[in-house]
């Protein structure tokens, strides 16, 4: 446990490259206003972005927090915020203090895909207070988590912070695919939409898929759309193998939870794109076609559904005929689009610490 009758408290905190990064520049100015406030003596905290590797068994490389701590001789505590989903004890593990060496570990992924910025303040606090105790009485009752608590292991006295049994594992799903930045992958299919947009725009020039747009239900065309990201979604995963395969039993749930965000993630981005070429086929078509001429083709007055429908149709088959041979821009894409790629990058082998033949996350 840390002495707090220092006059100072120096707290690094040290986030993984992306989402965890982002996160912890939005809250620094904030997060060491509460400190100094909590504790009452001078705070400076320290912000760094830096990659924590993993061993050949899959855990964290806790031996380079050492090296972190070279560079920052007068820091008092060390906290770590990763993008790693960790699970022990059959739950989402949100937190981990290690009191012995002044460190704590939170999860980022498993503190869900809203209010993270809130939730991630919370638990930081609540972290700190395991290493420096203070009055809950005090301004700093605010923090005191009420939606789980502690634990400790009296093996190696550490102190965990799980979550919820029912809806840890949606939270953690949902964070790790907000963390996957399905947003940012987008562009990175240019290839896809521009193949995609090539072919669903000869929805515009033939009549006979006006007319069959006219005359399929809504259901029909919402079925046709949903079946066309599907088959896109499964392309991508099978093309780029990014379904992962538990290596032992032990790993079974954690790599449910990479697959099930793998899934999400692609399915958010590809529905994206297909938005994206609704929209543009669209426009198109209310610029070439002209309203009466349709009209005399689908044998109806022609409304502004009706071009939605060609536009919805057209882009479906462009999704399955024109998407479905392209793929993401380049391998390092790939590489950085799902936690279970990412992973690969991170984990030490014993014959090369940065070959990517690597185990799953446990």
């Amino acid at each position: 446990m840390l002495d707090t009758s220092s006059e100072a408290l120096q707290v690094l905190l040290v986030a993984d490259p992306g989402l965890p990064s982002r996160r912890a520049t939005a809250i620094h100015q904030r997060l060491e206003r509460l400190l100094q406030d909590a504790y009452g003596v001078t705070t400076t905290l320290y912000t760094a972005t830096d990659t924590i590797r993993l061993t050949p068994e899959s855990e964290l490389d806790l031996s380079a927090v050492e090296d972190l701590r070279a560079d920052y001789p007068d820091v008092n505590i060390v906290l770590i915020l990763t993008e790693i989903p960790r699970h022990t004890q059959g739950d989402p593990l949100i937190a981990e203090v290690h009191s012995d060496s002044n460190l704590a570990i939170v999860s980022c992924p498993t503190l869900g895909a809203w209010s993270t910025k809130r939730r991630i303040i919370k638990v930081l606090m609540s972290s700190v207070n395991k290493l420096v105790p203070w009055d809950p009485e005090e301004a700093t009752r605010r923090f005191l988590l009420r939606w789980s608590n502690w634990s400790r292991n009296e093996d190696t006295q550490h102190q965990s912070l799980h979550a919820h049994t029912f809806t840890g594992g949606p939270r953690l799903v949902l964070g790790m695919t907000m963390a996957n930045d399905p947003w940012r992958t987008v562009p990175k299919l240019s290839g896809a939409l521009a193949a995609a947009s090539a072919t669903g725009a000869f929805g515009i020039f033939y009549s006979s898929i006006w007319q069959m747009s006219t005359y399929l239900s809504t259901a029909r065309l919402l079925s046709i759309g949903a079946t066309a990201i599907l088959v896109m979604v499964s392309w991508l995963i099978v093309n780029h193998k990014l379904w992962d395969e538990p290596r032992s039993d032990s790993l079974a749930t954690v790599v449910m939870y990479y697959n099930l965000s793998t899934v999400l993630t692609l399915l958010i981005t590809v529905f994206a794109l297909y938005a994206g070429l609704v929209g543009l086929i669209l426009l198109g078509g209310l610029i070439v076609i002209d309203p009466e001429f349709m009209t005399a083709q689908i044998r109806q007055e022609a409304t502004v559904a009706n071009y939605l429908d060609l536009a919805w149709l057209s882009a479906a088959m462009g999704v399955v005929a024109g998407g479905i041979g392209a793929s993401f821009d380049s391998d390092l894409d790939v590489k950085r689009l799902t936690h279970g790629q990412r992973m690969r990058q991170r984990v030490y082998t014993d014959n090369d610490p940065d070959t990517d033949d690597v185990s799953q996350n446990s």
